[in-house]
Parts: structure tokens; C-alpha cells; sequence
């Protein structure tokens, strides 16, 4: 057997306990020897004994195949190619593209998921005759016969109804329980270890958890001098002094507009998301105090903890026994008359959603006929965004539990953990989530019932009773603080306003300029456009630096 592996097992000792018992020979005390020796004794049945982030290729020489798997969220990525009877794998798109030979031809459809999502989610990739392999899957390829099978190995579990008859304090203590154990096993490691505190609800419960494993936990909060309103070093240090963690606040140099040239070089696939800025900015900083960090993401996306969340929830409580087609003309007249960045825009455009059914994409970035005027005439050009929304919408499950698990298959793993990653990577700083460990993924889906995640009026509410229960009594359970940087502000005037437009109004750009050039005008007047001119921009400027053809 050899194997290439990206990623960490946290329950390796106990695999290599058990495999031990079972007569395998271990010459190493690393979790890669791991991973091999569950493969000799489970076969592809090893994936659901894994707990941790992964991405690793497997070739066994005796049957003549390749086993590739990715873990369950998607915490470390993969990408493909299988053409020519030649299979291509890598963890970064860029290696596969450091082959000059390679095409390098846009996916279209990719590019129109981009436009309306922010992100390329599922088994596409932004390059024609690239997949990704998606969270949860395994691929097997037969070097013989050129035959190749993707299969899913884990899903979301639905929510099992009898776990009703568990009151709300034995769901608490089971929460509990597993938090704490998936902390201590995150925090198994031979290299300095840290905690991304923000001073949040997500980061403030891991580092209580921290502090039951380890007697000095390390703990760090990033300032952004000069915007107060993204300063959260009070309540972090609220949190640290507490439980007395050596505490370092780390100060944030300004973000230079050229900082993303290296954003489009790192992330391989364009992706929408400013906050991949202040992420790269802190993940440098703490490189040069740890090397592994925990933090707290996931959190949102498995007990409602995003705000659209108790919106959706009043929109469907007010508006969801009108007729549909009431609802549904009004949506539909919305993008003739109100502009894009027109505030409430993309909520007027949900109100015609089923809500037995389908979930609304209130974070949309460009709508159909947008999409269409940016390509302008390009003849390769088709929208499928909406199709491909579609099919991946989860039919199970009351309102709620459709919402959530729509975000943490899309949201969370194209474009929360895919900055984490790549911004961490850049500088050699492995983030670890432990909201991810997969016991925990089971029992927030399929044992947590909707009504103590988010109501119309409240919102991670088994979370911040978890709070009540290990936080000091003065910590704010109900602030939401989003990880952003002041783009609006940046874009009014000087060296980002710069960019921007050089980017956009360019001749080689390929997004129409006339229409760009119109989103550039409405920003300036006070529309809120900014992180869709920051997605065109990174676009740009991703296939500007790898030269990627039309």
C-alpha cells in the first residue's frame, strides 16, 4: 500500500488501540500508519471510523486501484481529472495546473453557480474536465480497466422524531459531553496549540472546553485599528480572563488591495468572500505563536446560528398561507424595478418561494438577468445556476431543518472552510474545527430538535444555554459579530476604488464593461454592491493569473 494524506485522524490512537488488539503491526506512532492499517482490516468500510479532516489517496498495488476519499464536511479539498485513461489528483487545483499541458478552459456552468452563489459547489470545478470530489465521497479507480466510481459513504442523518420524548437538560448534557471530548481530541497534538477566540458564542464554548484538557490554553484575539466595529477584544478578553488563558491580542496591519493577487493565486477557485482578507491576516499572525489553532466554525450552520435564519422563519410564520401565486408575482416584478444592492432586493425576491419545499437564496450575489447582461453576447453562455439550486435542495425535514442542512452542504463547505483552509494553509497554520467531529454532525441533525436551534424571535438557542451553563454570567450570548472587513468603506475612494476599477473597466476583462461599469456608479451613490464587484474583481484577477482561456 502507498498513501498520500492531507489532513488529521483525532481518534487515531484509539483506531491504532483497536487495530493493535487485532494483530496489525504498527512501525510509527503517526495517524497516516493509521489509515493504512484500518484500510488492510475495514477495506473502503475505514471512512466511518475516521473521525477528523481528510483528504488522502490510497493505492493498493495488489488490487491495481486507487481509493481516494475526502472527509464528511469538507475540511480539506480535493480535486480531479480523469481523461485519457490517465487519472490526475491533487489537494490544490494550481498542481494539477502546474502541468503545461493541461487545459485550462472555463466550466461554464461553474462560472454561472459562481455568479449566483459566490461559490462553485458539489462535484463542479471552475475548470472544464475538473471535479472536485464532494464532502463525504470516495472515488475508486481501477488502473486496469480505466474504470472510475465516486460513491457517498456518509449523509445527513434526518431527525429521528422519538428523540422528542428526551427533555431539553439531557439533549444540553449530551451536547456537552460531546463538545468536550471532540475539543480534548483536537487538542492532541505534538506542536504548539492555540484557540481563535473571538470572543463569540462558537470560539467562547471551545475554549471553556480547552481548559478541561489543558491547564494554560492559548488563546488569541485579532484588532483591526481603526474600525471599532469590527474590534471584539472585549469580549474576548471577558472569555480569557475567565478562564485564565495566557491571552495575546495581535494587531492587524492594514489589508493592501495587492494582498488579492495572492488571494486569487492561493484559492484555486475564485470564490466571493472579503472575509478570505481579515482570515489570511489572522491566520499569519497566530503562525507566529502556534501552529495548529481551533476555531469555532460550523457552529452557525448546525444550530442556527445565522440571522437569515429567524428572518426565513417570520417570513414563512406571516406570509407562507398567502397563495403562491400572489407571492410569486410580486418576487418576479422585483429585478425590473429595484436595482441591484437595493437593500431588502434579494428578500423580496424570496418571497415567492414554496416554503413547503424550497429554500430561498437570500445571500444571492447576481440574478439570472444580471448573470446574462455581465456575459453580454458570449456564445458559450447558459444560465443553469438555478437548475443546479434545484437539485440540491434537501426535500426532507420541517423549514428549518432544510435551511440548515442547505447550508452546511453548500455554504459551509465551498466557502466557509474552503477560506479557512486556504488562508491557513498560506501560512503553514492548520485550523481545526471541532463543531465538525461527526458525532457531533449526527447529533445536531438528527437528534436536535428545530425548536431548540433558532424560532422567528431567537436563535442558537441550545448553544447559549450551553453558555448560561460554562460562561461567565456578564458574556453577551446574543451578539452576532460577522468575520468582514470594511469593504464598502475601502471601495468610496483611494488604492481599493483603484483596483477595482482598473480590474473591471480593463479591455482584457471578460464581464461586460458597460454593466460593471454601472455597478461601480451605483456603488458610489450608496447601493451595497461590494461584494458582488468583489467577486467579478477576484474572478479577473484568477484568471488573469493563470491564464485561463473562454
Amino acid at each position: 500500500l502507498v498513501i498520500i494524506f492531507n489532513g488529521e485522524i483525532y481518534n487515531f490512537q484509539e483506531l491504532r488501540g483497536q487495530l493493535k488488539v487485532k494483530g496489525h503491526i504498527f512501525h510509527t506512532a503517526s495517524d497516516t500508519e493509521v489509515i493504512m492499517n484500518a484500510y488492510k482490516e475495514w477495506g473502503i468500510g475505514c471512512l466511518g471510523h475516521f473521525n477528523g479532516m481528510f483528504a488522502f489517496a490510497l493505492f493498493d498495488k495488489t488490487k491495481r486501484e486507487i481509493f481516494i476519499a475526502r472527509d464528511r464536511a469538507g475540511e480539506k479539498p480535493l480535486f480531479y481529472s480523469h481523461e485519457n485513461g490517465q487519472l490526475r489528483f491533487a489537494s490544490e487545483l494550481k498542481a494539477l495546473m502546474s502541468d503545461p499541458s493541461f487545459s485550462r478552459k472555463i466550466n461554464y456552468s461553474a462560472l454561472d453557480a459562481y455568479l449566483a452563489m459566490g461559490y462553485i459547489p458539489g462535484d463542479l470545478c471552475i475548470l472544464d474536465k475538473v471535479n472536485k470530489l464532494p464532502p463525504a465521497h470516495y472515488l475508486v479507480f481501477d488502473i486496469e480497466t480505466n474504470h472510475l466510481k465516486v460513491s457517498r459513504y456518509w449523509s445527513i442523518p434526518d431527525f429521528q422524531e422519538n428523540n422528542e420524548s428526551e427533555n431539553d437538560s439531557q439533549i444540553l448534557d449530551r451536547l456537552e459531553t460531546l463538545l468536550e471530548d471532540s475539543v480534548r481530541l483536537q487538542m492532541i497534538a505534538d506542536v504548539p496549540i492555540g484557540v481563535l477566540l473571538s470572543g463569540g458564542v462558537d470560539s467562547s464554548l471551545v475554549t471553556a472546553m480547552a481548559v478541561r484538557t489543558v491547564p494554560k490554553v492559548k488563546t488569541f484575539t485579532i484588532t483591526f485599528p481603526g474600525y471599532a466595529k469590527y474590534d471584539e477584544t472585549e469580549h474576548a478578553r471577558l472569555i480569557a480572563k475567565h478562564f485564565n488563558t495566557q491571552h495575546l491580542e495581535l494587531q492587524a496591519d492594514e489589508a493592501n488591495p495587492d494582498l488579492l493577487e495572492a488571494m486569487a493565486r492561493q484559492f484555486d477557485e475564485p470564490m466571493a468572500d472579503s472575509s478570505m482578507i481579515p482570515t489570511y491576516l489572522v491566520s499569519k499572525l497566530i503562525r507566529e505563536h502556534c501552529t495548529v489553532a481551533l476555531g469555532g466554525d460550523g457552529g452557525d450552520e448546525l444550530f442556527g446560528g445565522y440571522p437569515h435564519y429567524s428572518r426565513l422563519l417570520w417570513m414563512q410564520n406571516k406570509f407562507g398561507l398567502l397563495p403562491r401565486f400572489m407571492r410569486s408575482s410580486v418576487s418576479s416584478t422585483i429585478p425590473r424595478f429595484l436595482p441591484l444592492g437595493f437593500k431588502g432586493r434579494n428578500w423580496l425576491q424570496a418571497f415567492g418561494v414554496d416554503f413547503t419545499k424550497d429554500v430561498p437564496l437570500v445571500a444571492s450575489f447576481f440574478d439570472k438577468r444580471t448573470r446574462m447582461d455581465l456575459m453580454g453576447a458570449n456564445n458559450h453562455w447558459h444560465t443553469t445556476a438555478e437548475m443546479l439550486l434545484s437539485n440540491r435542495m434537501p426535500r426532507k425535514g420541517d423549514f428549518l431543518e432544510r435551511v440548515t442542512r442547505m447550508d452546511f452542504e453548500n455554504y459551509l463547505s465551498e466557502d466557509i472552510l474552503v477560506k479557512v483552509d486556504r488562508a491557513s494553509m498560506m501560512n503553514s497554520l492548520e485550523v481545526r474545527a471541532p463543531f465538525l467531529d461527526f458525532r457531533i454532525l449526527d447529533f445536531a441533525f438528527g437528534q436536535v430538535p428545530s425548536r431548540l436551534k433558532t424560532t422567528s424571535g431567537n436563535r442558537k438557542i441550545l448553544l447559549k444555554q450551553l453558555c448560561e451553563r460554562v460562561l461567565p454570567s456578564a458574556f453577551d450570548k446574543e451578539r452576532k459579530q460577522g468575520f468582514s472587513i470594511p469593504l464598502k468603506h475601502w471601495l468610496d475612494k483611494g488604492p481599493w476604488s483603484d483596483l477595482f476599477h482598473e480590474t473591471l473597466q480593463s479591455s482584457n476583462a471578460i464581464f461586460d464593461r458597460k454593466v460593471t461599469g454601472k455597478l461601480l456608479q451605483e456603488q458610489k451613490k450608496g447601493l451595497s454592491n461590494s461584494e458582488r464587484l468583489f467577486a467579478l474583481v477576484l474572478f479577473e484577477l484568477w484568471r488573469n493569473e493563470y491564464k485561463i482561456e473562454l
